[in-house]
Parts: structure tokens; sequence; C-alpha cells
């Protein structure tokens, strides 16, 4: 029986890996096309090929539920095509054991998803992303157009041309208001780095607006006080879908307490804590059409289902998401309801094949 565990399990990870290397391959090539038209300056085309390199993990960890649902389709699907489903079925081995069979390798997955999305994608995107703006922006220009993010605090508004890991800025302004929304200063700092618990900006241009005049003032150094830290920061240059777990709660619940919108970062979250269950849920779906519906299809025909299954699958969460955030229920539940739908559906499918 291991013997047999083994052979399946291997025909379906070797699937699902194959799978997954043409789908990352062909949109890396995508990504690459897509970076020409930004080459500039010192954004080569060397560079771009190592920013495309560094967001790889991402793409790996957003393509794996459509690797797991496509390639348990071709694998299962290559074992009933050659009637070795049948002999297994009739040496005595149940149907919830066969599926509990396929369904091992994908534990795997599972595991290598949940690490990807917690400790590498997030610091390699990071990393890219600053690499990237550092690159084209320039550091001694306030507010360039195209690159970098904006931030508020109470009523100072915020921007970062460049957010690199490690507590360094490059090209950091901001705006001043009071509470009757009039700017009081605009502060340009070249550089801002964070050293015992503190920000200290370098290279420093502020302005100072009066009812009748401005005031400009030069610092080659100067303290700024904010509540955003290196982490928050690292947080602050990524967009929600690239965050992991741990930092979407803690940015959530920060842009709470500055009384901000956090629903794209709560829905987000949701993605990442139910992504797991989103793999299970397609592969039950996979497995229940080659013993069901699908028993006796083509190879092409089989793909050409799980790559429509997956992709009404990833419409239905993009349309179910940000409705929660316009009508105001829980993301959690909008996330959950697809998973749930593909579970009903699979399980129901194997439950008539029994």
């Amino acid at each position: 029986m291991n013997k047999l565990s083994s052979y399946i399990g291997i025909n379906v990870i070797s699937a699902i890996l194959l799978v997954l290397f043409l789908i990352v391959g062909l949109d890396v090539v995508s990504a690459i096309i897509d970076q020409l038209d930004d080459l500039r300056d010192g954004y080569t085309f060397w560079q771009s090929l190592i920013y495309v390199g560094l967001t790889i993990p991402g793409r790996i960890n957003e393509y794996i539920p459509l690797s797991a649902l496509v390639g348990c389709l071709v694998a299962m699907g290559m074992l009933s095509s050659s009637s070795e489903i049948t002999v297994i079925r009739a040496s005595g081995v149940s149907m919830s054991r066969l599926v509990w069979m396929a369904m091992k390798p994908t534990l795997w997955l599972i595991l290598i998803s949940v690490l990807i999305s917690e400790y590498v994608s997030p610091y390699t995107d990071q990393w890219a992303k600053s690499h990237k703006d550092f690159l084209r922006s320039g550091v001694n220009h306030s507010l360039v157009s195209g690159a970098g993010l904006w931030h508020r605090e109470g009523d100072t508004f915020m921007h970062f041309n460049v957010v690199q890991p490690g507590g360094v800025l490059y090209g950091v302004t901001t705006f001043e208001f009071d509470t009757q929304g009039e700017l009081l200063s605009s502060t340009f700092a070249k550089r801002a780095s964070y050293q015992q618990s503190n920000w200290l900006m370098e290279g420093v241009s502020r302005s100072i607006f009066y009812a009748d005049s401005i005031e400009n003032r030069e610092f080659t150094t100067l303290k700024w006080q904010t509540r955003l830290s290196p982490k928050m920061l690292g947080y602050l240059s990524l967009a929600a879908e690239d965050l992991s777990p741990t930092g979407l709660y803690d940015y959530a619940k920060y842009l709470e307490q500055q009384e901000l919108d956090s629903g794209a970062y709560r829905l987000a979250f949701w993605q990442k804590c139910l992504h797991p269950l989103m793999i299970m849920s397609l592969v039950l779906v996979a497995l229940s059409f080659i013993f069901g519906p699908l028993r006796s299809s083509t190879m092409g025909y089989r793909v050409f289902v799980g790559v429509v299954v997956g992709i009404a699958f990833q419409f239905t969460q993009n349309l179910l998401g940000p409705s929660s955030l316009i009508y105001g229920f829980s993301p959690f539940y909008a996330v959950l309801l697809p998973i749930l739908i593909c579970a009903i559906v699979g399980s129901t499918l194997l439950y008539r094949t029994r």
C-alpha cells in the first residue's frame, strides 16, 4: 500500500510541478516584456531581469492553486486513461483512500506556500521594488512622478521616493497641515535613516508658510518625529496582496489606530489565511471530475476544464472581495464562500461515484 501511495503521489506532484513551471515561466516572460517600457537611466535590461527574478517566489505562490488543480487533473487523468485507476479500485482500494493518496502531495505544496507567503516573497518583493525605484526615481527630487508612495499620519502627508529594507529612505517629502486644512510647512530630505529608535533626515530643505510670507531653511541633519517604524514602512511599500499574513494583521491594526481604512488589508489577510483551504478545495474538485464527469475525456479537454474552473474561481473571489469592502460585509465570508462552493461540489460528485 505504501508503494501504491508513493506511486500516485509521485505522479501527482510531478504533474503539478510541471504545470507550475510552465505557468510561472510564461508569467515571467510576460513580466520581462512589461519591464521594457520602464527602462531608463540606471534601470537597464539587466536590472529588469534582477527585478523580475526577485518577484518569482511571489509568482510561484500565486499560481500554486491553479497548478494544483490542473496538475491533479493531468496526473489522475493519465492514470484513469491507462485503466490504472480501475485496477486499483478492483484491488480493494476504497474511493476515500484513493482520494487521500492523491491529496497527500498537495499538503507539501501547502506547507511550501505558507513558508513562501510568510518568510520569502514579502522580502524579495520589497527588495525588488526598492531596487527598481532607486534606479528609476532619482533620490534628489521630491514627488517623482510614477514612483514612490504616499502615507498620512494625522495632519501630516508624506511621500517617499524609495523605501529600502532596514530603515533607509530616499527622497522624503512631508506636508504639515493645521486642523483647518491650511498648509503650515513642507520638508524635503534627500535621505532618512532609522538610528537608535529615531529617524534622522539628511540634506534637508524646509519651507514654513506664514500668512504673508514663506521662510526657507536648510539643515545638514534634522530629527524626524513619526510613528512609522522601518517595519511599518516595509508594509507600506508593498501592495496588500504582497504582504505576509503577519504583516497584513499588524499593518491593518496600525491603519485603524490612525483612523484610516484597513479594509483592503483585512481582505488580503483572510485570502492569505485561507489560501491552504483554497488549494485543497480545488484539488478536491479536480479529483471529483476525474472520477466523475471527465473520467473518459481526453487530456486536452481535462486541461481546458481545469483552466476554466481556475479562472471562474479567481473571478468569483475577485468579485466578492471588493464587494465586501463596498457593501460592508465581512471579507472572511467573501473569501470563504468560493472555497465552500468548490468543496461542496467536489464532495457531492465524489459521493455519487461511490
